[in-house]
C-alpha cells in the first residue's frame, strides 16, 4: 500500500492524503498571519473573552459571612434562605397605576355589557355595588402584588446566606468586563446605590486594588450598612477592616457635581416601586458618573426589561441641566444602541448571562451553582481614539455549540439584529473560527467580514 501512495505522488496523481500531508506542511511552513484583532492573543485568549472560571468568595469575606451566620443562629435558616431566594427571582415590577385603572375600566365595562344582556329588572345601584365588588376581588387575583422588602438584623443575615456569593459572581463577572476591555481604566472613587452587604466594594477591590481611594456604598437599610461593616472587619468591631476607605451612607450624596469614576446600582432597580422611581435613580446615578455606569439585575423578564427601560431613558432623554456635558453610550453587553432585538420578538425572552461560583459552605448548598443575571454598562463618551479598532464584535447571546468543523452561534449583531451564525475557517478565516471554538454565552466574537446567518437548526 505504501508503494502505491509514493506511486502517486511522484507521477502526479495526488491522492486525498497526500493532498492533506500537503497543506498541514505548507502551513508548517509558512503559517498563516493573525489577524490584527487579536493583538498577538492566543485563540484561547483571544480580547472578546468576558467569561470567568468558577468563582469563589474571597477568604477574608466568606470567614467572617460564615462567623455572622453562626453566630446569629437563626432557626430554619437553609429553607428560609431558599424560599427568600425563590421570592426574589419571581419578583415582577408593581404595576402601574395607569395600567391598573385601564384593566379596572376594561373588566367593569365587561360585566356592565354582561348585565345588560339580561332582561330581568335590576336594581340599578345594588348592580354597581356587586360589579365594584366583582372588580376589586378579579384584580386582587390577577395583579401581582409588590410590597417592599424591610431589611431588619435577622432577615440581613438570610438574604446574607441565599445571596451573598451569588451577588459577588454576577458583580465581579460584570466589572471584569471593563478591567478585560479597558486596562487602561483604574478607577479612584466608586459609589455603590444600594449596597446592601457591600459586594461591589469586594468585587471592585479584588479588580482594582489599592487604586480605589474612595468606595461609598449608600443603602437605606441602617442594619444592612451595619453587616457591610462587620463583614469588612472580619466579624470583629476591633478589627481593622480589610478594606480601606469605605464608607457607608443611608442617602445619596446631595450635591450634583460630586462624580465617581465607577458608580454601580446591583440588584437595586428592582427594589424602587414605579417606573418613575426607576427612571428618576438612573438620572441620578448617570449625573454621578464621570466614567463608568454598571447596572445588574437578575436574568429574568423583569430584570431584563427594567435594564432596557433605564437604557432607553439614559441614551434618549435631554436633561434641562446639564453638569457633565459628554454623551452616554453602551459599552455592554449590547453592541449597539439601537431598540434591544429581544423585546421585538414573541414570546420574549431575557437577554441574561450566566456565571459559575461556590457558595457559601452552609447545610443544603450545592458545591457549585450558577447565577443568571442582566446587566448594562453605560460609558461617558471621550475624544476618539486615534488607534480605534476597524473590527466589530457581535455578543454571544446562548450556549456555543461545537461541532465537527462549524462552530453554532447565537448572536447580537451590531446591527442590532439576533442572527444564528455557522462559523467555519473556509468561509469566515480560521481566526474566527478558532476564536468561535474558544468562545463561550457571553463573550464577543470577532466579526472581520460579514457572517452568513444560517437558518439550519445545530444536531443535538
Amino acid at each position: 500500500m505504501a508503494w502505491r501512495t509514493y506511486g502517486a505522488f511522484v507521477f502526479g496523481q495526488k491522492t486525498p492524503r497526500i493532498k492533506k500531508m500537503l497543506r498541514n506542511l505548507g502551513s508548517a511552513v509558512r503559517p498563516q498571519p493573525q489577524e490584527d484583532f487579536l493583538k498577538g492573543e492566543l485563540h484561547r485568549k483571544h480580547p472578546g473573552l468576558t467569561n470567568l472560571k468558577t468563582l469563589r468568595l474571597p477568604e477574608n469575606l466568606q470567614m467572617a459571612a460564615l462567623s455572622v451566620i453562626h453566630r446569629a443562629q437563626i432557626a430554619q435558616l437553609p429553607g428560609r434562605s431558599q424560599k427568600l431566594t425563590n421570592f426574589l427571582w419571581s419578583r415582577k415590577r408593581a404595576v402601574e397605576d395607569l395600567t391598573l385603572r385601564q384593566k379596572a375600566l376594561s373588566l367593569e365595562k365587561d360585566l356592565w355589557e354582561k348585565a345588560m344582556q339580561r332582561t330581568e329588572d335590576f336594581d340599578e345601584k345594588a348592580l354597581e355595588d356587586k360589579i365594584r365588588r366583582r372588580v376589586f376581588s378579579e384584580l386582587r387575583k390577577k395583579i401581582y402584588h409588590w410590597t417592599p422588602l424591610k431589611y431588619d438584623e435577622e432577615m440581613g443575615v438570610v438574604y446574607m446566606a441565599s445571596r451573598l456569593a451569588g451577588g459577588y459572581a454576577a458583580v465581579r463577572r460584570v466589572l471584569n468586563e471593563i478591567k478585560k476591555r479597558d486596562p487602561s481604566f483604574s478607577p479612584q472613587t466608586l459609589l455603590d446605590f444600594g449596597s446592601g452587604l457591600g459586594t461591589v466594594a469586594w468585587a471592585s477591590h479584588s479588580l482594582w486594588g489599592d487604586s480605589l481611594r474612595e468606595m461609598v456604598c449608600v443603602d437605606s437599610s441602617g442594619p444592612m450598612n451595619t453587616l457591610a461593616e462587620r463583614l469588612l472587619k472580619g466579624d470583629d468591631e476591633r478589627a481593622e477592616p480589610h478594606i480601606k476607605h469605605v464608607y457607608f451612607r443611608q442617602f445619596l450624596p446631595v450635591s450634583p457635581k460630586v462624580q465617581f469614576d465607577l458608580v454601580v446600582a446591583a440588584f437595586t432597580l428592582s427594589e424602587l416601586p414605579t417606573m418613575k422611581d426607576r427612571e428618576e435613580a438612573s438620572f441620578t446615578l448617570w449625573r454621578k458618573t464621570s466614567s463608568y455606569l454598571v447596572l445588574v439585575e437578575n436574568g429574568t423578564k423583569e430584570g431584563h426589561q427594567m435594564l432596557m427601560e433605564a437604557r432607553d431613558a439614559l441614551l434618549k432623554r435631554q436633561e434641562k441641566t446639564v453638569h457633565d456635558p459628554r454623551p452616554s453610550s453602551v459599552f455592554a453587553p449590547c453592541p449597539h444602541a439601537m431598540t434591544c432585538p429581544k423585546l421585538a420578538q414573541e414570546p420574549k425572552a431575557p437577554c441574561n448571562f450566566q456565571q459559575q461560583y461556590h457558595p457559601l459552605a452552609l447545610p443544603g448548598h450545592k458545591d457549585c451553582q450558577t447565577e443568571n443575571f442582566s446587566y448594562l454598562i453605560l460609558r461617558r463618551e471621550g475624544p476618539v481614539e486615534e488607534n480605534a479598532e476597524a473590527v466589530t464584535w457581535s455578543r454571544l447571546i446562548g450556549t456555543v455549540l461545537r461541532r465537527t468543523r462549524h462552530v453554532h452561534c447565537r448572536t447580537c449583531s451590531p446591527h442590532g439584529e439576533l442572527k444564528h451564525v455557522v462559523v467555519t475557517a473556509r468561509k469566515h478565516s480560521r481566526d474566527v473560527y478558532r476564536c468561535a471554538r474558544n468562545s463561550q454565552w457571553g463573550d464577543l466574537l470577532p466579526v472581520v467580514q460579514n457572517l452568513d446567518e444560517d437558518e439550519g437548526e445545530p444536531s443535538p
